[in-house]
C-alpha cells in the first residue's frame, strides 16, 4: 500500500517537457556547450554534471561581474532550461546575481528519470559545482525552489546552516498533500516540505498565489519580521529584495 502509494505520488509529481524544449550543441569556434534555440549570451555557461545517482544533468550557469551573491534555481514542473533560458538571464540582471539554474534527472537533456532521491542528487550535484568550479561560499547563496522545485531547496537547506536565505515559490506541503487533503505525514509521502520548514536556519521567504509572505527566522525559530502584501507591485518586490540583502 504504501509503495503503491508513494509511486503515485511521485507519478503525479513530475510532467517533464515531453519533448524537450532544447538540445544541447557544440559551439565549433569555442567548444562550448549551447542551448539550441536561444539567443545565445557569453556569460552563459552549460555545464554537464555527474550525480551521486547515476544521472547526467544539464546545468546553465549565468555570470554577473558586479554580483556579489549567487542563486541555485530549481524550477516548477513541466519546464527545462529552454524554456527558462531568458527569465534566467533576466533575474541576473534585475536582480544583480549570478544564477544557476538546472535541469532534474529526466528533464530536458538530463539523463535519468525523476524521482524525489533523484533531484536531491540533482541539487546536490548543481551546489557542489557552484562551489568547486565557482568558488561560491555557502553565506553567499540563496536557494529558490520553485513548486516542485520546493522539495530539492528545502532537503540542501536544511544541511546548509549558513545560506543567505531561500525562496519557495508555490511550495508544495508535501506530495500527498498535493492530492489528499490529509492532517499528518505519512512515511510513505514524498517531499514532506511542511515538517522540514522548520529545521531551516536560514531567512526564509515564501511567495505564494497572490500573495507575499515575507518571514524573516531567526536561528532559534522565531519570527523576526513578518511583511504581507499583495503582489504585483515591482517596489514590494524591490523592498522583500533588499531586505534578503541586507540580512
Amino acid at each position: 500500500m504504501g509503495t503503491a502509494t508513494s509511486s503515485m505520488a511521485a507519478k503525479f509529481a513530475f510532467f517533464p517537457p515531453n519533448p524537450p524544449s532544447y538540445n544541447i550543441i557544440v559551439d565549433g569556434a569555442s567548444g562550448k556547450m549551447r542551448i539550441s534555440d536561444v539567443n545565445q549570451s557569453d556569460n552563459v555557461d552549460v555545464l554537464k554534471l555527474s550525480t551521486k545517482r547515476g544521472s547526467e544533468i544539464v546545468a546553465m550557469y549565468v555570470k554577473n561581474q558586479s554580483a556579489s551573491l549567487t542563486v541555485l534555481y530549481s524550477h516548477g514542473n513541466a519546464a527545462d532550461l529552454g524554456q527558462m533560458y531568458h527569465i534566467f538571464n533576466e533575474l541576473s540582471v534585475h536582480l544583480n546575481v549570478n544564477l544557476m539554474g538546472y535541469d532534474y534527472s529526466g528533464y530536458g537533456q538530463s539523463s535519468g528519470k525523476p524521482s524525489e532521491q533523484d533531484t536531491y542528487a540533482d541539487i546536490e550535484a548543481a551546489y557542489k559545482c557552484l562551489e568547486e568550479t565557482y568558488g561560491v561560499k555557502q553565506e553567499d547563496t540563496i536557494l529558490y525552489g520553485q513548486s516542485v522545485g520546493s522539495g530539492p531547496a528545502l532537503e540542501l537547506a536544511i544541511r546548509l546552516p549558513n545560506l543567505r536565505a531561500v525562496i519557495l515559490h508555490s511550495p508544495i506541503l508535501s506530495g500527498l498533500r498535493v492530492m489528499y487533503p490529509v492532517k499528518r505525514t505519512f512515511w510513505f509521502d514524498i517531499y514532506k516540505n511542511i515538517d522540514k520548514i522548520p529545521l531551516v536556519d536560514s531567512p526564509v521567504l515564501v511567495i505564494h498565489m497572490k500573495w507575499w509572505i515575507f518571514l524573516m527566522v531567526s536561528n532559534f525559530g522565531s519570527y523576526v519580521k513578518r511583511s504581507t502584501n499583495h503582489c504585483g507591485s515591482k517596489g514590494e518586490t524591490i523592498v522583500i529584495w533588499n531586505s534578503i540583502l541586507s540580512t
